[in-house]
This record gives C-alpha cells, sequence and structure tokens, in this order.
C-alpha cells in the first residue's frame, strides 16, 4: 500500500491560494469600480461588463475546463490555467482603455475557468477519506473567504496605489504559486476514456448568457419592454435553445441536462444563482453609494464593508448547524426573508449607516441561503455525480453575478451616472422584492427533507 505524500498539505494549500484569488476577483474591483470609471472615462455599460466579463468567462467555460481536466490530465490544465490568469492580470493592470481592460477580465475568466476544477480535482485525488472531507472543507473555506475578503483589499488597494493593483496583486503570488506547483504537481496520466472537449457546447451557453446579459445591462436605456431589449432576449433563449439540442445529439456533452430534471437539482442551483446576484447587486450599489454619493474614499468605503463580509461567515455557519435539525427549506425561506428585509432600509431611508447595516442583515440572509442551496442540490446526487453538480453549481454561482450586475446596473443607473439617489432606491428596492419572491419560491420549490448527518455541504 502507497503511503500518502507528507507534501500532501503543502500542495493543498497551494491549490487553494490559487482559488482565493479567482474568488476574490469577482469582488476585489467592487470598490474599485468607481476609480476605475474616472480613470478610464468608462461609461455605465462599460463599467458594467468589467463585472459581467470576468464571471460570464469563469462560469461557461467552467464545465470545460473540468472536462479538459479529464482528458488531457490536471497537472497540465492546472498549470496553463494559472499562467493565463496570472498573465491577464498584468494585461488588465497596464489598461489604459476599454478596450485592453475588458481583454483582459475576459482572458482572466478563461484563465480562472481551466485551473478551478483542474485544481478541485487534484484535491480529490490526492485525499481519501476523512482527509478529503477535511481538504474539501478547507477549500470552500478559502473560495468563500475570497469573496468577503475581496471588498475590503480591494478599498486598501485603491486607496494605496492605486486600482490597478487590485489586479496586479495576482503577479506577484500568481508567479510564486506558479513555481512551487510545478515542482509539487504530481504527474497525472489523461483519462483512457475516449471523448471529446464540448467547444461548441460551451460556446452556445457562454453566448446565450452573454447575450442576455447584454439585455439587461441596455434595458435601462432602452426601456425594459422596447424591440431591441425582448428581441435581444429571445436571440439569448434560441442559443440556449440550440445548446440544449447539441447536448441531447453529441457524444461527450458538456453537460447531462436530464441532472437539472431533478427537483433538488434545479432549486438549488436556482437559488444559488439568485443569491449570488443579490451579493454582488449589493456590493456593486453600496460600493457606488458610498464613494459616488456620500464621496467617501476607497479605504473608508472597504472598511465599512468589512461588518458585510463578517456577516456573510456568520449567516453560513448558523445555516450549516441548522440544516442538518430542521432542512433546507426552512432556511432558505429565512434566508432571503432576512435578506428582503436588509435591503428594505436601504430603499425607504437614506444614510450611509443605513446602506452599511442593511447590507450586512442582507448578507446574513444570503449566508444562509448559500448553504440551503448547496445542500439541496446535493439531496439526490450519487458519488460518482458529484463532480458534474459541482460544477454545474459553481457555473450558476458566476452566472448569478453576471446577471445581478447587469439587472442592477440598469435599474440604478440614474444614479449610477449623476448626483442623485433615485437610482439607489430603485436598485435596493428591487432586491428586496427579489429577495421576498425567492422566499416565496423556496417555500414552493425547496423539498422537504433532512440532509443524513455529515452532508450538510456549505457553499
Amino acid at each position: 500500500m502507497n503511503q500518502p505524500d507528507p507534501r500532501r498539505w503543502w500542495l493543498l494549500g497551494l491549490l487553494a491560494v490559487a482559488q482565493f484569488m479567482l474568488i476574490l476577483d469577482v469582488t476585489v474591483v467592487a470598490i474599485a469600480l468607481p476609480n476605475i470609471e474616472t480613470d478610464l472615462g468608462l461609461r455605465r455599460e462599460t463599467l458594467t461588463w468589467v463585472v459581467s466579463a470576468y464571471t460570464l468567462m469563469f462560469g461557461g467555460l467552467m464545465l470545460l475546463g473540468g472536462r479538459a481536466a479529464d482528458l488531457f490530465g490536471s497537472r497540465r490544465v492546472v498549470l496553463t490555467g494559472l499562467g493565463v490568469f496570472t498573465l491577464a492580470s498584468l494585461v488588465t493592470g497596464l489598461a489604459n482603455g476599454p478596450e485592453v481592460l475588458l481583454a483582459g477580465r475576459v482572458a482572466q475568466g478563461i484563465g480562472a475557468a481551466m485551473l478551478s476544477p483542474a485544481a478541485l480535482s487534484v484535491v480529490t485525488k490526492t485525499f481519501e477519506g476523512e482527509e478529503r472531507n477535511k481538504a474539501l472543507g478547507i477549500w470552500s473555506a478559502m473560495g468563500g473567504g475570497g469573496s468577503a475578503i475581496g471588498v475590503l483589499l480591494g478599498g486598501l488597494l485603491t486607496a494605496g496605489p492605486g486600482w490597478q493593483w487590485v489586479f496586479y496583486i495576482n503577479l506577484p503570488i500568481g508567479l510564486v504559486v506558479f513555481v512551487l506547483l510545478l515542482r509539487m504537481l504530481p504527474a497525472d496520466r489523461p483519462a483512457d476514456q475516449q471523448g471529446r472537449l464540448d467547444v461548441p457546447g460551451a460556446l452556445l451557453v457562454t453566448a446565450g448568457t452573454g447575450t442576455a446579459i447584454y439585455a439587461l445591462i441596455n434595458a435601462g436605456d432602452r426601456g425594459w419592454l422596447s424591440a431591441v431589449t425582448l428581441g435581444t432576449l429571445a436571440g439569448a433563449l434560441v442559443l440556449y435553445g440550440v445548446f440544449a439540442w447539441v447536448q441531447s445529439a453529441v457524444r461527450s456533452p458538456l453537460m447531462n441536462l436530464r441532472i437539472l430534471t431533478r427537483r433538488p437539482v434545479a432549486a438549488g442551483t436556482f437559488m444559488l444563482l439568485v443569491a449570488t446576484a443579490l451579493m454582488i447587486s449589493m456590493f456593486f450599489l453600496g460600493s457606488f453609494y458610498l464613494q459616488h454619493f456620500k464621496q467617501y474614499g476607497a479605504l473608508r468605503t472597504g472598511l465599512l464593508f468589512l461588518p458585510v463580509a463578517v456577516a456573510a461567515i456568520v449567516g453560513a455557519h448558523l445555516a450549516g448547524s441548522l440544516v442538518g435539525r430542521i432542512g433546507a427549506r426552512p432556511v432558505a425561506i429565512a434566508g432571503f426573508v432576512i435578506t428582503a428585509v436588509g435591503v428594505a432600509a436601504p430603499a425607504v431611508w437614506e444614510g450611509a449607516a443605513v446602506v452599511v447595516t442593511g447590507m450586512t442583515v442582507g448578507t446574513i440572509g444570503l449566508g444562509a441561503a448559500f448553504v440551503a442551496s448547496s445542500t439541496t442540490t446535493f439531496a439526490q446526487i450519487n458519488h460518482r455525480e458529484a463532480g458534474l453538480a459541482s460544477g454545474i453549481l459553481s457555473t450558476f454561482h458566476e452566472f448569478g453575478a453576471s446577471l445581478g450586475v447587469a439587472v442592477v446596473s440598469s435599474v440604478a443607473a440614474a444614479s449610477l451616472a449623476g448626483t442623485v439617489t433615485t437610482g439607489f432606491t430603485r436598485g435596493f428596492t428591487f432586491a428586496a422584492v427579489t429577495g421576498a419572491v425567492a422566499a416565496v419560491l423556496a417555500l414552493l420549490v425547496v423539498p422537504s427533507f433532512k440532509p443524513a448527518r455529515g452532508e450538510v455541504h456549505v457553499h
């Protein structure tokens, strides 16, 4: 019997740091956006794509990245993805205009989509039994921590050396991790199974989501019921339809769509998409309210987000202990209700204290919703399907971020482009209504069950 590699925990640490960078890059730009807008003279639509371009590529190509790791070997895909992400971070930081900035964000998303699933594959192959559960817990904590710490780090870097360092910071970390992984990553053979990369499927689902995001970003100016908006959304639906047809026709599909017909999987992924959309929307609105309207600096804004970051961890911890006792459905309902109540406060009253308090309360609810969504998704998933389910869940997480910032930027367009608060009021109102509707839908669609002992999943 082979002895486990004594360096396996160091390897886990390196891979977790890499995952931390990828997740952090979703929220770290939230505080930097007003400064990027001013320095590069970006329009609201372009500014929204600074977030959405990354999350769209990350989510749209993640399942393709996981498949590539199976076919070509995890080591090769991890190193390639990390190299692409690190180099793209340098390009993004050097950007002096919108074209290079967005191209860099797209490339970052492509690198992240290769690195994240391949790195997770290494973790699952390196550890067994109870050690694997512990390793996955560390992995999840690092990934979740990236979202929370991103807003604080974004404030520190933007107020200090400048918004470019939101991207430059990845360069030294990425290079050190790359060199160490080059020495420590075990060589692995590609899978013996025959198969091909479903590139058309990946491009279709990404194009469909990108088209929907484009329609939502511009809906604030063109009108939500205008022919252009509705026509573009119809085009997105057509692309999704073609994607579904391709998945049923090819030998090696990107995903088995039948898994989405299971009620727990459909309910869990839907809740995760909504929860992520609400969280990114709050970060987006809060950052612009505090910096544009209240004229707070990036550092002060980042520090004000600290209780919001802590709230996500608190909400997830509380939900983790409750789901096993009372089930995912009541936790999901309570989570979304708390979110709705929290973000309703800044929709009714003005003031920095109200905005920060409302976001903090709302994020406690979202932390609980994340746990409920993950637990629901895995309720009827066997061991062989766990990788696919995790990939789908992560894909919906990134798509939720893309859609959330697209919708809220259109709803709050008036305030993002000027000095009035009506847009912020509309944005927080929309978030509160969405949270309330999600609570009702959770009551209707989330199955009533309690997970078996030891099967509580924290995203």
